[in-house]
């Protein structure tokens, strides 16, 4: 079976998201009874907006990453462990022998959880099982055990697809997406982190009343608050702790070169985001009228990738700030045991905050906060897996570049949950098995919560009903 889907895995991850994508949601449509010409027109338009949000992602990635290596040289901090960045990383994954299984297994997990009313959400987006792929992968590598890495993965995947559930309210309020939901290996266990960290924001006086919310700072600052000139500034910032204050002529064109790309990003990025809603909408759309029909009296969720909430100004205005932030955490953090130099996921922040952002009700102020504290840790998870990740890129048949004798990415290598699986491999066979056991622990303990929360809100209905009537009576 695996020597069968080795090829087909491989294809896939040949193809990108931006191929790979249309045909699910074309065939999706299908199955939802749309017409072909809608479904495909759909499906199409979703690979363009992929393609454009990847054009901005590479366009940061290309221009921030040499100011963050200048940067490093430029303090003196020798940072061995080289961030290869999410598109490598998801080469790996599909790339590992648990890579070869991981769609299909990832279909039989979703639809037994959903069977079981475990979870809500219906994951579409089958390219972004490749983070589940490198937790098997870590897994399997570190024990010697196929089948351990194997389970770890499946147990990553319905996890991830109970943080999405638990988390879609927050998410379809605030970026205005009825019926969706978020289950991204990147985003989800971040939001997850963020609920009791808001908690403990509110509990601050200093932090409790600032309104930090990019309509507010536009408020405040005019013009130097808008997300287009932020972008600006920053470019402008980074630029100089990369490249110098007293820069050559070649340097500072650079900087100004960065600072107009920051600028674009932020400019650029809602508009492709754009695109990829007008795809999404019909599908979204029929998915709503299929499941009241077949399923009347149950909610589920259509889960899709968080790209399509990096192009909101909250979302690209901490991510932004976080670029020059988690550098800068890196440099500090290096005589503690930092290793990894972030570089390439530097462009790919927004995915790491998009979750989060919402939770912290915009406020750019907490999101930074929290997206800064979380990162930093995430560093030594990254520097810890390093070598195991290393060694599944040569056994997938990655080539490493010259003068990356070890790497590892800033998206899934500093992950949480990529700490947490790691932890329970090193511990051997009990320790994988204890992993498993606590993370589906955690699936039905968020499926009480999810219960919990449906019949406190449907007591408020209730009780805003009554007041109406009375009201109304009166």
């Amino acid at each position: 079976m695996e020597s069968f889907l080795a090829p087909i895995s491989s294809y896939l991850n040949t193809l990108g998201p931006s191929v790979v994508l249309p045909v699910i949601i074309t065939l999706f449509g299908l199955l939802l009874g749309l017409r072909l010409g809608k479904s495909f027109r759909a499906g199409v338009t979703i690979g363009i907006g992929f393609i454009g949000i990847n054009l901005v992602i590479g366009l940061l990635a290309a221009q921030v990453a040499p100011a963050a290596t200048g940067m490093a040289e430029g303090l003196g901090v020798s940072l061995d462990v080289v961030d290869v960045g999410w598109p490598s990383s998801a080469a790996i994954a599909f790339g590992s022998s648990i890579g070869a299984m991981i769609i299909p297994l990832g279909l039989v997990v979703n639809v037994v959880l959903l069977l079981t009313g475990l979870t809500r959400t219906f994951d579409i987006d089958l390219w972004n099982y490749w983070h589940s792929a490198m937790i098997g992968a870590l897994v399997g590598a570190v024990t010697g055990n196929y089948l351990l890495g194997l389970l770890s993965a499946a147990v990553h995947l319905a996890l991830i697809l109970a943080m999405a559930d638990l988390t879609a309210p927050i998410v379809q309020k605030y970026f205005q997406l009825p019926e969706i939901s978020f289950p991204h290996g990147t985003s989800a266990p971040y939001g997850l982190l963020a609920i009791p960290m808001n908690k403990v924001f509110d509990a601050i006086p200093g932090l409790r009343r600032l309104d930090a919310t990019p309509e507010a700072i536009q408020k405040r600052f005019g013009l130097f608050g808008e997300t287009l000139m932020m972008g600006l500034i920053l470019g402008v910032l980074i630029g100089i702790l990369g490249y110098g204050f007293d820069a050559p002529a070649e340097d500072s064109t650079a900087i100004l070169t960065l600072a107009i790309s920051l600028a674009a990003a932020m400019f650029l990025l809602p508009r492709m985001v754009a695109i990829l809603m007008e795809g999404l909408m019909p599908i979204s759309e029929a998915a709503r009228t299929f499941v009241q029909k077949r399923f009347p009296g149950r909610t589920f969720y259509i889960g899709l990738d968080s790209a399509i909430a990096v192009g909101q100004p909250s979302v690209i205005a901490t991510s932004l700030l976080l670029v020059p932030i988690t550098l800068l955490i890196a440099v500090i953090l290096a005589p503690a045991g930092n290793r990894v130099l972030p570089l390439v996921d530097l462009a790919t922040i927004p995915f790491i905050v998009a979750v989060m952002v919402p939770i912290f009700r915009g406020n750019i102020v907490r999101s930074v906060i929290g997206g800064g504290i979380l990162i930093g840790a995430g560093l030594f998870i990254a520097t810890w897996i390093a070598p195991t990740f290393t060694q599944i890129a040569v056994e997938s048949g990655f080539a490493l570049e010259d003068g990356q004798a070890t790497i590892s990415s800033l998206v899934d290598g500093a992950n949480p949950l990529t700490g947490l699986f790691f932890a329970g491999a090193e511990l051997g066979t009990v320790g994988v098995l204890a992993t498993a056991v606590l993370c589906l622990a955690g699936v039905v303990a968020i499926r009480f919560a999810m219960k919990a929360r449906d019949r406190r809100a449907l007591a408020a209905e209730t009780t805003d009903g009554a007041a109406a009537r009375d009201g109304a009576g009166a």
